[in-house]
């Protein structure tokens, strides 16, 4: 099996940790590694052959933190232009490369696991059943809680060949608190986190009959010798951007679903990072020197400036103090700093 890690993304969720040139998959968050480094790491336990594919802004980043990959397996996006077209790219590289039969696992830079035998289960066994019977197979998390901010996977019939492996009926979006209760409660449903297995020759008949676009970009790069060339760049600019679920993935047919075996966290906002953590018996996690604090409980503070941080009398706060910025908010409501920082980055360009 070939992994793809899928290294792009924009830096607000996270801000002022996370920037445009300096995004979360970069950080470190949950331990001495960065995210992309873990990530790897995982892709190492269930594949001898990985590639990246980041964005050009951040691209010389992720090679810094990749030092031991070499140059062939990067596929740098000359532009951001949707993880459909990401996917497109590491698709034409991999058929030249590796041929167009062998499993591809498609997973993303920024997402927490630590049940690193659980996750090669899970995609041992997607690559197996996608082998066998030439569809895109998809890894489904199950729900821990009514989520809003997650699109469902509808299961239907178990495979006859494969235990616990599932027919695809059909894809919901982001619901409303009480749709994702019902989900939740009627055990059909998986969250949908964009992993992806399937060979080349798999995506590309997919393509054929519910992305024809996509095809056809993959024929155009394909056609293209040289992937540092101005033609592959304007070639690659020039396409529409797309997100890969929806253009492909909830249109196709034939899709199964593998239940995943282990744990997952799409760390998306300062509530999430904060739960991905160790706390004190108060629930607060201090990082960072010059940190004075009193009587707080369930607080996250991170300092990374020599500039002393005082909090007192807080509870369910984040702190975040960093050279790009400072950021005090509620716990609860930390998903609105996305929207924050993209003003801060449109007053700065």
């Amino acid at each position: 099996m070939i992994t793809v890690i899928i290294a792009g993304g924009s830096g607000t969720r996270l801000w002022p940790l996370s920037t445009s040139d300096y995004p979360k998959q970069l950080l470190k968050l949950t331990n001495d590694k960065s995210m992309v480094q873990n990530t790897y790491e995982r892709a190492r336990a269930i594949s001898e052959h990985v590639y990246i594919v980041p964005d050009i802004s951040h691209a010389h980043h992720i090679k810094e933190q990749l030092s031991d990959v070499d140059d062939d397996h990067f596929v740098v996006e000359p532009g951001r232009r949707g993880t459909a077209n990401a996917i497109v790219a590491a698709l034409v590289h991999i058929a030249k490369k590796r041929g167009a039969e062998e499993p591809i696992a498609f997973v993303h830079a920024d997402h927490h696991i630590r049940d690193l035998h659980g996750f090669t289960r899970s995609f041992m066994t997607a690559a197996e059943v996608s082998s066998s019977r030439h569809e895109i197979a998809l890894i489904g998390i199950e729900p821990t809680y009514p989520a809003v901010g997650f699109g469902y996977i509808e299961r239907d019939g178990e495979l006859d060949e494969y235990r616990g492996v599932y027919h695809v009926e059909s894809f919901k979006e982001k619901p409303d608190f009480n749709t994702a209760k019902k989900y939740m409660q009627s055990g059909n449903y998986l969250w949908n986190c964009g992993y992806f297995v399937g060979s080349v020759n798999t995506f590309l008949k997919e393509m054929s009959q519910y992305a024809p676009t996509l095809k056809q970009n993959f024929d155009e790069l394909f056609a293209i010798q040289d992937p540092n060339s101005k033609t592959y760049t304007d070639t690659y600019l020039s396409f529409k951007t797309e997100v890969i679920d929806i253009t492909l993935i909830e249109k196709s047919k034939t899709l199964v679903v593998v239940p995943a075996s282990f744990d997952w966290m799409d760390i998306g906002s300062f509530k999430d990072l904060h739960d991905a953590n160790e706390t004190d018996e108060e629930g607060n996690y201090i990082l960072g020197d010059n940190v004075y604090d009193q009587e707080i409980e369930n607080v996250f503070i991170r300092n990374e400036e020599d500039k002393p941080v005082a909090v007192i009398g807080l509870d369910n706060i984040v702190v975040v103090n960093t050279k790009d910025g400072v950021l005090v908010a509620r716990k609860d409501l930390s998903h609105k700093v996305g929207d924050i920082a993209k003003k801060i980055q449109t007053k700065e360009r």
